[in-house]
């Protein structure tokens, strides 16, 4: 076989592009499922982990799933906003430590997350660099966060606009960051985290003021109400100089959150606190995250199962055309079989050749395969984050 694999290989070498096409074919026809089945696996992986770890939530009574992947990945869709009255309610239940979450706005595509420095400790959070957070208007980023955006601690960091004009009169803050996290590999490291006050700035529930007097745009002074013309501006940035101008208004039980992680003290305070939120005439309602993963997961399985019907068929159709040009190739080659019969080689030595070359061309689709899964395998969890969250 060594004289059959020398030929084969030099026939191979001097049909470059021909035998490039074909392992490419082959190799993708292997690639495609293999890379689904992993991107899946790491997605339940994912889902299971991030859904265990988190025993309850309580959010605007709605689409479970929305409130769990909204609180959990920080997802673009949103559900409706519950009051701080609701963490307040679990906090007063003396039954479970309340977390509250508010996501909404983005930073350079990223979340941003508004909580408290409880989630810090509940997820297991560490500074890699920089320090937490300590007054209004400052971010620590995620890892991957860090990553794309190519900022660190002392960097400034501006928030999206949600739309071009804004009649609200609220302005993108621009945020000072302190601190980037160490990766988690969860969904954590793709997010900027904010304080909730500072999230309620970006809502445009706070915002501070020039000093209308000294900066000469005083319209009118008249019993110590102050009249400001049209020169009067927010600040967008939080400083050392104006951080004493910043004021919210309203009722802070008023202020919006998207979501409030419920930490039970055990089983039984669990149990309790779930049964307070069961009528149905109830604003809130309280969803026990893996129970909601499960019946996500069983919608991927089935999702899955016709993926792997489609490959099939896909796969048999694609090795059906390799077949055929395999085939093609054959009938172009037989003026040289014939010279090669003719020279006194068996046909047995040509079909060991023929063989050799099919089995290189395999190998070779076997081997990219395997360098494509090598050089991919490490963000495939970064993939299946992207794919949930989206």
């Amino acid at each position: 076989m060594s004289g059959a694999f020398f030929l084969a290989l030099a026939y191979l070498r001097h049909n470059f592009g021909r035998t490039a096409v074909l392992v490419l074919a082959l190799a993708l026809i292997l690639f495609v499922p293999i890379a689904t089945r992993l991107v899946l696996e790491a997605a339940e992986e994912q889902l299971t982990a991030r859904a265990q770890s988190t025993p309850l939530m309580v959010g605007s009574r709605g689409s479970a799933l929305d409130l769990m992947m909204n609180g959990l990945y920080f997802s673009a869709d949103r559900p409706q906003p519950v009051t701080m009255t609701a963490t307040e309610a679990v906090w007063n239940s003396d039954l479970a430590i309340a977390i509250p979450i508010y996501v909404r706005f983005t930073a350079g595509q990223q979340p941003v997350v508004g909580t408290t420095l409880d989630y810090f400790d509940f997820r297991g959070l560490k500074l890699a660099e920089g320090r937490g957070l300590a007054t209004l208007g400052e971010a620590v980023l995620g890892a991957r966060a860090a990553q794309r955006l190519d900022l660190k601690s002392g960097d400034l960091l501006i928030t999206d606009p949600e739309n071009l004009f804004d009649l609200t009169g609220s302005y993108p803050l621009e945020m000072q960051i302190t601190g980037t996290l160490a990766p988690t590999g969860t969904a954590d490291d793709d997010a900027v985290f904010v304080d909730l006050n500072t999230a309620w700035v970006i809502e445009g529930l706070g915002h501070g003021h020039d000093d209308v007097i000294e900066q000469d745009m005083a319209v009118s002074v008249e019993a110590g109400n102050v009249t400001a013309n049209a020169a009067l501006t927010q600040f967008t940035r939080i400083t050392p100089q104006n951080i004493d101008s910043f004021h919210f208004h309203g009722a802070p039980q008023d202020y919006p959150v998207s979501a409030v992680i419920a930490i039970p003290w055990d089983g039984r305070a669990a149990a309790i606190l779930r049964g307070r939120y069961l009528a149905p005439e109830a604003p809130t309602q309280i969803v026990v995250p893996d129970q909601v993963v499960q019946g996500l997961l069983a919608t991927l399985f089935r999702i899955s199962r016709v993926l792997d019907a489609v490959f099939v068929v896909v796969g048999a159709a694609a090795l059906v055309a390799v077949a055929l040009a395999v085939y093609l190739s054959l009938k172009l080659r037989a003026d040289e079989v014939a010279t090669a019969t003719r020279l006194g080689c068996h046909r047995l030595a040509i079909g060991r050749m023929l063989l050799a070359e099919i089995f290189l061309v395999t190998l070779a689709a076997i081997a990219l395969v395997a360098l494509a899964l090598g050089a991919t395998f490490n963000r495939m969890g970064d993939l299946a984050i992207w794919l949930i969250t989206t």
